[in-house]
Parts: C-alpha cells; sequence; structure tokens
C-alpha cells in the first residue's frame, strides 16, 4: 500500500511538472526573445536561443519611447500605495479594537462594496476628479486608489487577534493610540504587512485602466499604458515588444517568488479569529 502510495506520488508529480513547463514556455520564449535582433524572431526554424545577445530593445525603449517617464509614473504609484497600506491599517485597527455607535454597520457597508465592480464606481469617481479639478494629474490618478476595502477586511482580521489585555497595559502606562499603533500593532503585523505589500506591489505595478481614464497626457502614463501604446506604435517590431512585456513581468515575478510564502501565511492568518 505505501509502495502504491508513492508511486501515485511520483506520477502526480511528473503530471504537474510536465503541465508546468507547458504554461512557463511561453514565458521563457518571451523573455529570451527579448534579448534577440528583429530578424532572428523570424528565422526558420525560430531558435530558443539567441544567436546575438543583444540589449538594443531594453536601450530602445528608453531612448525613442518614453518608458522612463512610465517607469517614474508607475513607482510613483506604487510608494503612494504602500502609504495607502498604511491607511487602511488604521481604518482596520479602529475597526477591530474600538467601541463605537454603528461600528458593525460601517464594516458592513465597507465590505458590501467589495461586492461592487470597479467598472461601476469609475464613472462617479470620475465626475468627483473632475469636480475638484484633478484630471490629468499625479493626485487624480493616486487618490481613489489609498484606501481599499480588501486591505481593510484582511488587516481588521488580523488585529482582532491581538490580545486587548496588551493594548490596555500601554494605554495604564501612558500611552497615546499613536504609540500603540505604530510601537505595538504594527510590528506584530508584520505577516500581513508583507502580504498586502506584495499585492499593493502587484496592483500598482500593473496599474492601467484607471491611470488610462484620468490621463489625458501622456507624462501621467504608467508601464502598462505605455506596453498598450508600444503595441499600437511598433506592432511589426516584435522584438521591442517583447522586452516592453519582459521589462513589466519580470519584476513581478522576481517579487512572487520571493514572498510567495508570505502570501499564503497571511491569508492564513487572516482568516484565523
Amino acid at each position: 500500500m505505501k509502495e502504491k502510495t508513492v508511486g501515485q506520488k511520483w506520477i502526480v508529480g511528473v503530471i504537474l511538472a510536465i503541465l508546468g513547463l507547458i504554461f512557463i514556455l511561453p514565458l521563457v520564449w518571451m523573455i529570451l526573445s527579448s534579448f534577440k535582433t528583429e530578424s532572428e524572431l523570424f528565422t526558420i526554424p525560430p531558435t530558443v536561443f539567441p544567436k546575438h545577445f543583444t540589449w538594443d530593445n531594453f536601450n530602445k525603449l528608453f531612448t525613442s519611447f518614453n518608458f522612463a517617464q512610465y517607469l517614474k509614473n508607475t513607482l510613483i504609484i506604487v510608494l503612494f500605495s504602500f502609504f495607502g497600506m498604511f491607511l487602511n491599517a488604521m481604518a482596520a485597527y479602529g475597526f477591530a479594537k474600538f467601541k463605537f455607535k454603528g461600528k458593525n454597520f460601517l464594516f458592513f457597508i465597507v465590505l458590501a462594496t467589495m461586492m461592487i465592480p470597479g467598472q461601476v464606481t469609475m464613472i462617479p469617481v470620475y465626475l468627483i476628479m473632475n469636480s475638484l479639478g484633478l484630471t490629468n494629474t499625479m493626485a487624480g490618478i493616486i487618490l481613489p486608489g489609498l484606501v481599499g476595502a480588501f486591505g481593510i477586511f484582511l488587516f481588521r482580521q488580523f488585529i482582532s487577534t491581538i490580545s486587548t489585555e496588551i493594548l490596555e497595559a500601554a494605554r495604564l502606562d501612558g500611552a497615546s493610540e499613536w504609540f500603540i499603533f505604530w510601537h505595538i500593532v504594527i510590528p506584530i503585523c508584520k505577516p500581513i504587512l508583507a502580504v498586502q505589500g506584495i499585492l499593493t506591489f502587484i496592483a500598482g505595478w500593473n496599474s492601467f485602466l484607471w491611470p488610462l481614464i484620468m490621463a489625458n497626457d501622456d507624462k501621467y502614463y504608467t508601464l502598462s499604458v505605455g506596453l498598450s501604446l508600444l503595441k499600437g506604435q511598433y506592432a511589426s517590431n516584435y522584438a521591442l515588444q517583447m522586452a516592453g512585456s519582459t521589462f513589466m513581468v519580470v519584476p513581478i515575478i522576481i517579487i512572487f517568488m520571493m514572498f510567495q510564502k508570505y502570501i499564503l501565511q497571511g491569508f492564513n492568518v487572516s482568516g484565523m479569529k
């Protein structure tokens, strides 16, 4: 029976390895093709590894195309998204450890917003930003995404598990709520900070639709929008498109591979009460 179980595990492992290889082949092809010349992409039979390794495609992204500005805008959005992550933690701390009238109802409203598709709220939010004069500005792109119901929910679930006695002891010692939040709650929240930080980075790095709607000038575009423009302006230059796609995808893959255990751990912890 034990030998049969080991055999079944080997069969399942081999099947999963083959399927994983099939799914990863397009990604590997894209990365390797980004270092090829345009003519080499059309050679028959096709080559897997570049015959003449070149960085020209990546250089062209920053010299002939405005990828440097797009990268700057994307990094600004990511940095402000990290700031918004702490705003989520503050709201979650209030929902988890404070008693006030209508707390459960307000938290229910926050959770209810998770059921509304983002496309439904884009027009009202756009009209609000327009009335404030924030269209075609970085502030208009950043502000609507600073706080989200999903982040508040994750932090609230975790902070609820923190012992109230610890917080009460700190209050008796004269600690302010601000001190308690930054020096007690936040250090304990490291697992959920890790998972939320990774998700925040991925969301900010991939931001596409909202910057496209809010920005009329390409100086406010992000990498995702720039990649879409690249496809339109250089439709026949597949090597350049491969380089742009690689530049977008590889950082996310690296971040995910480095911190994937924290993602699973964070979701497991957030589900505990």
